[in-house]
């Protein structure tokens, strides 16, 4: 089966915590992807390509507004040193329970953030996002331009401007390298101290009062102080992420708007405040100097993608008890009271499906088929039924169709994968699998899928040889050398491919090497 939603709304660091995370040094919002995941698909089945006549650069009253960072925040952590601990953080997002692992609302989060990331003024500096399964409102930014964004903000967020206003926030404090900044007044000057450091700020950021259960350290709260953000940091990220969604096309009021929303909300009790108020502090002066640049700039209608609402829609269907989701879908259908007609009936599709009740959820996908415009999630939704109802043949021919209109997404491909799993059609498997890997190279849940298609056949070298690619993948260079020192060790497979696995062994402990060194 595809891979589902896992609503367990407790605190990432719980599972972070006890792992040496690295550097989870910036507190704010979105994205990774190298620069030969450019071309990372949409949800529309497309990738995406930034437009030829994007004008990427900064406003020159923003420009003017910025410093001169000199070469400062290279004293004390370069672009290799963040790529490291990047590496290291997102070896900890793959084995994290409470990192969603819903390529749908994945890939939409990275398709956003790749085109904000576009038009930043930091053309070099790659991004990564993943969502965390956390209701509360709040994303941050860490070392290598890796961002996580709570499921909170996905529900907070009213319209996909005031997403991506907080996305180009977050973006801001890694192009200006924030981060470093702080390191160099701090004198932070060793990776040991920065991936120390990090671990005890990421929990001080998260959930101050877990910072002194969960954390050895006992100066957690003060990192926290002592690496906040500063006021001017503040002001810089607003006025470049201000650019950016400019830039991207999107609407510059929805940033003040939703800053206002957030403030207005949790004014008169202080400790209710989101988390994102917490580590971003937001003053009047910070919203009324982000008011006074909306003025400046013409006005840009932007629409919201369907992407956008039915992402939020499946966060929603996932939150508490089915039966409440299903409620409050059904109110909001019922009452006419939504930005968009289609999501509900989507969420409200998933939500019964939590509570098994197929023959229902089949009932809005009807209505979905019949009223709202064509969509791989609604595909993914149709196939995702029918494997519910154990009709994996039907299943099948819904991918089938389904993939030629969009070749692209993921989740159709998991999901054809996995059936053929189920109804031991390992052969299949492979072939499917094999074919999408040209497109998708770095993905490690392709690997993943061939791992256990070649367990189905009894073939051992292969079946290690898959999961040693799939926790490559993953950043965890160990358990990979350890896969394929048992791929190497396997009694089956052919001359030709024990020889790949001997140079692939060889190219693993190369790296492994260079970890260690590098780790002293």
């Amino acid at each position: 089966m595809s891979p589902q939603l896992s609503y367990t709304p407790t605190l990432l660091v719980k599972k972070l915590s006890a792992c040496c995370l690295g550097a989870l040094l910036l507190g704010a919002m979105p994205a990774t992807v190298a620069a030969a995941e450019q071309t990372r698909p949409s949800l529309t089945g497309k990738p995406y390509s930034p437009p030829s006549d994007l004008d990427t650069s900064l406003p020159r009253d923003y420009a003017n507004d910025l410093p001169d960072l000199g070469d400062i925040a290279q004293t004390v952590l370069t672009p290799q040193d963040e790529q490291r601990i990047a590496d290291q953080i997102m070896r900890e997002v793959y084995i994290s329970d409470q990192v969603l692992q819903d390529p749908e609302i994945t890939d939409y989060l990275q398709a956003l953030g790749n085109k904000l990331a576009a038009a930043s003024p930091d053309k070099r500096q790659t991004f990564s996002f993943f969502v965390v399964n956390d209701n509360s409102i709040n994303a941050f930014a860490m070392p290598g331009g890796v961002i996580g964004v709570h499921t909170g903000l996905f529900i907070a967020a009213n319209n996909e401007s005031e997403l991506a206003s907080v996305l180009g926030h977050e973006i801001g404090h890694v192009t200006q390298r924030h981060l470093a900044r702080i390191l160099a007044s701090q004198k932070y000057d060793t990776f040991k101290n920065i991936a120390t450091t990090a671990l005890a700020l990421l929990v001080a950021r998260s959930n101050p009062q877990l910072a002194t259960g969960a954390m050895v350290t006992a100066s957690a709260s003060t990192l926290q102080r002592q690496l906040d953000y500063t006021r001017e940091h503040e002001r810089e990220a607003d006025r470049v992420g201000l650019a950016i969604l400019d830039n991207a096309g999107f609407d510059v009021r929805a940033m003040p708007s939703f800053f206002t929303t957030m403030q207005r909300g949790t004014r008169f009790v202080e400790g209710s405040a989101p988390s994102f108020l917490r580590t971003h502090p937001l003053t009047a002066e910070r919203i009324a100097d982000v008011s006074n640049r909306v003025q400046n700039l013409s006005y840009k209608q932007s629409k919201d993608s369907l992407d956008f609402y039915l992402a939020r829609a499946k966060i929603r269907a996932g939150i508490g008890l089915p039966q409440t989701a299903i409620d409050e879908f059904e109110d909001n259908i019922r009452e006419r009271r939504f930005n968009s007609e289609a999501a509900e009936h989507y969420g409200l599709a998933y939500a019964f499906l939590r509570k098994n009740d197929v023959k229902n959820s089949a009932q809005q996908l009807q209505w979905l088929k019949a009223n709202a415009a064509p969509h791989p999630n609604i595909e993914t939704l149709a196939a995702t039924i029918e494997v519910s109802n154990r009709q994996l043949a039907k299943a099948q021919e819904i991918y089938v169709q389904a993939m030629q209109k969009y070749p692209m997404h993921r989740a159709l491909v998991y999901g054809y994968a996995d059936t053929y799993i189920d109804s031991r059609q390992p052969d299949k498997a492979i072939k499917l699998v094999n074919d999408k890997l040209r497109l998708f190279p770095k993905d490690a849940h392709f690997y993943e899928l061939l791992a256990k298609a070649y367990t189905m056949k009894g073939q051992v070298l292969l079946k290690h040889q898959a999961q040693a690619e799939a926790y490559f993948r993953q950043y965890d260079v160990n358990r990979a050398v350890e896969q394929m020192e048992l791929a190497s060790k396997a009694k089956d497979g052919n001359f030709y491919e024990r020889s790949i696995v001997e140079a692939r062994l060889k190219e693993l402990r190369r790296r492994q090497g260079i970890e260690k060194e590098l780790r002293g």
